[in-house]
């Protein structure tokens, strides 16, 4: 295990962490806000940090897939750590639970919040807030990978360990230019959007801080109704761009090189919005029933499906109060989630693809016992390999969701709160049904069922295995042997 070069990099995060502090320092001087200072205040300590432990570079840069999990793991658990502090010290959030709980589902881009009053915050708390989105979103390692020269050439460890999605890939030879590429596309579109909603008189404030949550398919929203009271321009623009950054940025890259026609036929975004189509016309027509406004229940139901298959979680209507058929068209979307290499969450629409077709080929076997036919994902052979990784993924999940609704229901509330607060912070998605519902929030839980949310947003946002890969023993094992090496030397 490189510990040196883990080290190096925590540093590093926490140095760039301290410089995106700087944001919500500049809304307090806006805003003349005396909180600012705190935010200072914590950025210097952040950098002061960051720099002693990246001060002494390592001697040896190159690093494999663990050590790329376990950077990526403990860099988020400390930038959640840091990023909690302005919250407790300026008495937004007092409690270090809810304050970590907030800060994590910020960073995650799950959207899940312990606040009952959203509005009584200053504009700085309300920006950072929204910005921890935009963070995490890409990924703070991404960045990093996009600014800070570092040699070597098994940097793709990192990005593979932070990116969503069961395979990650270069786009250009040089994983740095490919950070940058993807960061570029993020801004680019980050600020399409705000410009957009600016345009529908939308305030600068509001449509910047709506802007960085759409981007990295957050939704923690700054007014208490989430979206209700917007403009239908507004909403619509949202639910667009909702959809838009739940597709694979490979696609986006694509379309640059101008490469049109093989970026309009991915396969998984072709899946991806087939399946927003069949969601939203389903619900439309639901929600026509009861409603004699055709375009608003097609808003609606636009707006809600887009949230949730993007992991987005604005709310423009309380869905919890829609019909049995609504619910549980939006419940299994929540499940599925957007494409991989998105900044959307879920289990991804490339994963089930493959399970269905895994299926398809073992129903064939039984009619055909001697036939040998190959899986295939975008015209290739999806290797054995990818395909048991997905096998394993959806098992570990399944295990770890059931785990997580056992664990809740030591509080006492009723499954449908346990159990989609449980699928909304696994999937990073933020509102459940029931307790948790769209007009609800977190604050109810125990302590103990708050941590066992947080580990879900953690593990959700960084596909489970670099998260569990800290409680395994073998992880560990280097640092075992040299604690049992200088016991038994100072004995000796």
């Amino acid at each position: 295990m490189n510990f040196s070069m883990i080290r190096y990099i925590l540093g590093c995060v926490l140095k760039i962490e301290a410089a995106f502090m700087l944001i919500p320092c500049l809304t307090a001087l806006i805003y003349r806000e005396k909180d600012g200072f705190i935010y200072l205040a914590v950025a210097i300590g952040s950098a002061f940090i960051g720099q002693i432990m990246s001060l002494r570079k390592p001697k040896h840069n190159v690093f494999y897939l663990k050590e790329g999990c376990v950077a990526t793991s403990l860099s988020w658990i400390i930038m959640s750590l840091f990023g909690s502090l302005p919250f407790i010290f300026t008495g937004a959030i007092p409690s270090f639970t809810d304050a970590m709980f907030e800060t994590v589902s910020g960073f995650t881009t799950t959207g899940a919040s312990i606040l009952p009053e959203v509005e009584s915050l200053s504009h700085c708390n309300i920006m950072w807030r929204s910005f921890t989105h935009w963070i995490g979103g890409m990924g703070v390692l991404v960045f990093l990978l996009a600014i800070i020269p570092m040699s070597g050439g098994s940097h793709i460890n990192l990005m593979r360990a932070e990116s969503p999605g069961p395979s990650v890939g270069k786009l250009v030879p040089k994983i740095k230019h490919t950070a940058r590429i993807l960061y570029l596309i993020y801004l680019g579109m980050t600020i399409l959007q705000a410009i957009l909603l600016i345009i529908g008189k939308m305030p600068v404030f509001e449509a910047i801080n709506t802007a960085v949550a759409t981007a990295g398919t957050g939704g923690f929203g700054i007014k208490n109704d989430s979206f209700a009271s917007y403009s239908p321009y507004l909403q619509w623009v949202t639910t667009i761009f909702m959809i838009l950054f739940g597709v694979n940025f490979n696609v986006y890259y694509l379309i640059l090189l101008r490469k049109f026609k093989k970026a309009f036929f991915v396969e998984e975004v072709r899946y991806y919005f087939i399946m927003i189509f069949a969601a939203t016309g389903i619900i439309t027509l639901n929600l026509i029933e009861t409603s004699t406004n055709a375009f608003k229940a097609l808003t609606d139901a636009s707006f809600q499906v887009a949230s949730l298959v993007s992991s987005t979680g604005f709310a423009s209507a309380d869905f919890d109060q829609w019909s049995g058929t609504c619910r549980t068209v939006l419940m299994l979307i929540m499940f599925v989630g957007a494409c991989a290499g998105s900044t959307g969450g879920g289990i991804k629409v490339s994963r089930f693809v493959v399970m269905i077709k895994t299926v398809i080929k073992e129903l064939h076997s039984y009619i055909h016992p001697k036939s040998v036919k190959k899986i295939k994902l975008e015209g290739k052979e999806v290797e054995h390999e990818v395909v048991r990784s997905i096998n394993v993924y959806f098992m570990t999940f399944f295990i770890l969701f059931a785990l997580s609704v056992f664990l809740l229901s030591f509080d006492g509330h009723d499954l449908v709160t346990n159990f989609t607060a449980t699928l909304a912070t696994i999937n990073n998605i933020g509102p459940g049904l029931e307790l948790v519902g769209p007009t609800q929030n977190f604050s109810f839980f125990s302590d103990f069922s708050k941590y066992v949310l947080i580990f879900n947003m953690l593990a959700g946002r960084l596909e489970l295995f670099p998260l569990l890969l800290l409680f395994h023993p073998g992880t560990w094992k280097g640092i075992l042997r040299r604690r049992t090496r200088s016991i038994t030397d100072k004995h000796s």
